[in-house]
């Protein structure tokens, strides 16, 4: 009858330890996810700078420079 206790113990730590295994795997999902998408944003981030860059070589800096060639 001593064991009883013992076993109903060892019984609410394994599942305990059950869930936080599950818990453990959700977790990595979604830090695996957010990785994913941080990624992807820095690449669009990355693509965008290069666009702005690229268009400012093209945006006039002076007044003068945004004259019609017929002034």
């Amino acid at each position: 009858m001593l064991e009883r206790p013992n076993d109903d113990r060892l019984t609410e730590l394994e599942i305990k330890a059950s869930f936080s295994e599950d818990l453990l795997e959700r977790l990595n999902e979604v830090i695996v996810r957010q990785q994913r998408q941080i990624d992807r944003l820095l690449a669009e981030v990355a693509r965008l700078r290069e666009q702005i860059e690229s268009r400012e070589e093209e945006i006039p800096r002076t007044l003068r420079e945004q004259l019609p060639p017929h002034y």
